[in-house]
């Protein structure tokens, strides 16, 4: 075969890997049992070869889950090495320092044989409803209150369940029947690509994976260093903030553009908070790294190669490097605005390239009811729920933001109707917020009103785990700010933007979500595009006239 056909069948394989990725990551969504992944595809799928190395990812996923996760296959194989493991072997975890940050998100690592020989590796990640303790919220103080802590064990041994394992997480959560579900489905998703990758093997004649492995390595790592060399050399510096829980929270960087690399410091962040904002290191670089990509290298696959030369030093004892065993359940409240942090540096290099702030970290209330909230005067049966929504995103250099959407996490908003029909919730209200959207020549995506109560105006609980409302997302280049968040009841008293606090009986949750921040200047805009936002009833006609002069 010429060196051209080669190349050519090089690149379908590597396609055809995508694509087997992929369909994990759907038969993951079909056959999950937790909303969190069947509707808002709160999970990540990948292959890699014997040495932990992720090859592909599913298009399907968020960075947070995709990036730990490249990390964590390691950790299973210095546990189980490749050569102990057999055919219907299963691992999974949900430590948060060699998962994915957090105790909700199980990662499960299986096996592929052909021909009775181990030829790669499956993993995928899902963010589950329930794992005890706590649940999901900012309130623990050790990751020990936080849930069931899950080292990396077998759940099944040569296709055979390990019945303590189970008996274990039953016994350990709120929703035993939702978590046994989705163990079973990550383990099938990952059957299901291990099947895949033998089709394809024997279709192609390949005795094993590592001369595509070292093709896709290269073919990465040589486009992200061209893209990388395109940047001007220096180091640029930024900073974020984030409300916190105790005290606000400052996330500092200073991004070095060398000529093989960029490397990150975040010297100068704020230490350690006693509450589960923290962020394991696996998930600030996740983040991180996401961030960059986005501006640097983003038409190159994501794999191993294509995010090696992206290096963080992440100090000890900082809110970004959070050890064992302090609580972390909520680190996508600060982790998500790494993103934001990592443009900040970017925009002072590339600036028509890089996006205002967003909304940033997801507004996904865990809401509680029944029993253990109300005891003997509960009205409702025992729920427990996570329902996932967005704020508005940045502005574009030549676009606005998107309205409600999920950025840097990637999940979908979960339709509220999937929500009340697995628990007992009302949404009286979800709309776009008016006049939410950061003004700009572009302005930012706007945010959202929601209004959320149990049925029969019974007495439930939210674990708050909001953020962006003391701090708003910045414009830039003289864009206008978005509006901030706020979180209160129906009837205008406010509540903690973060903890568990009950919704009294006859109260509706009110969540106001904040607006993105826009780009350039407000005069410049198209007056055509302003005059499409107040026909939709998305900016008043007072805050035309006041920001745009239309």
């Amino acid at each position: 075969m010429s060196d051209a056909l080669a190349t050519i069948q090089r690149q379908i394989q590597w396609n055809r890997l995508i694509a087997v990725v992929e369909e994990q990551a759907q038969i993951m969504i079909r056959t999950a049992f937790s909303t969190t992944v069947r509707e808002a595809g709160d999970l990540s799928a990948g292959i890699f070869d014997l040495q932990g190395r992720m090859l592909a990812q599913a298009v399907t996923g968020t960075p947070g889950h995709v990036n730990s996760m490249m990390e964590s296959v390691g950790h299973f194989l210095a546990k189980f090495p490749a050569e102990t493991m057999q055919p219907g072997d299963h691992y999974i975890t949900n430590d948060p320092w060699l998962g994915t940050g957090h105790l909700h998100d199980l990662t499960v690592v299986t096996p592929a044989f052909r021909n009775g020989r181990i030829v790669g590796l499956f993993a995928n990640t899902a963010h589950v409803i329930d794992v005890g303790g706590l649940g999901m919220g900012p309130e623990g103080r050790s990751v020990f209150e936080e849930g069931l802590y899950i080292p990396i064990v077998k759940c099944f041994n040569r296709g055979k369940a390990n019945e303590t394992f189970f008996d274990f997480i039953r016994a350990g959560s709120r929703t035993p029947v939702e978590l046994e579900g989705d163990v079973y489905s990550l383990c099938a998703c990952n059957d299901a690509g291990a099947k895949r990758l033998v089709e394809m093997m024997d279709e192609f004649g390949m005795e094993s994976i590592d001369d595509l492995a070292e093709y896709i390595f290269d073919a990465s790592l040589s486009a992200t260093l061209a893209e990388i060399a395109k940047l001007p050399p220096g180091t640029y510096a930024a900073e974020i903030r984030s409300d916190g829980y105790e005290a606000p929270v400052t996330l500092k960087a200073a991004m070095t553009i060398l000529p093989d690399a960029i490397e990150v410091d975040f010297a100068g962040t704020s230490g350690l908070s006693n509450r589960g904002i923290n962020v394991p290191a696996a998930y600030c670089r996740a983040y991180s790294c996401f961030g960059i990509k986005c501006v640097v290298a983003p038409e190159i696959p994501n794999n191993w190669a294509s995010l090696s030369p992206f290096r963080m030093k992440i100090p000890e004892r900082c809110i970004l490097n959070a050890p064992r065993p302090f609580p972390v359940s909520v680190r996508h409240v600060v982790g998500q605005l790494l993103p934001d942090l990592m443009m900040g540096c970017l925009h002072q290099a590339v600036p028509d390239r890089v996006n205002a702030e967003g909304s940033s970290a997801l507004w996904n209330p865990p809401l509680r009811g029944g029993g253990q909230v109300s005891g003997a005067e509960a009205e409702l049966p025992d729920f427990e729920i996570i329902t996932f929504n967005s704020g508005g995103t940045g502005a574009r250099p030549t676009k606005d933001g998107l309205d409600g959407t999920a950025f840097p996490s990637g999940v979908r908003t979960m339709p509220v109707e999937a929500t009340e029909n697995v628990a007992p919730v009302i949404f009286w209200q979800n709309q776009l917020r008016p006049d939410s959207a950061g003004a700009g020549r572009t302005r930012g995506g706007f945010g959202k009103v929601m209004e959320i109560g149990a049925k029969g105006d019974a007495e439930f609980a939210v674990n708050a785990i909001f953020d962006r409302v003391a701090n708003p997302p910045r414009g830039r280049d003289g864009g206008g700010d978005g509006a901030p968040g706020w979180v209160g009841l129906d009837d205008g008293s406010t509540l903690r933007t973060k903890g568990y606090q009950v919704i009294p009986k006859g109260r509706h949750l009110l969540l106001k979500l904040p607006g993105g921040g826009g780009m350039g200047n407000p005069r410049e805009r198209d007056r055509a595009l302003v005059e499409r936002d107040v026909a939709d009833g998305l900016v008043s006609p007072q805050a035309a006239k006041a920001l745009y002069g239309a």
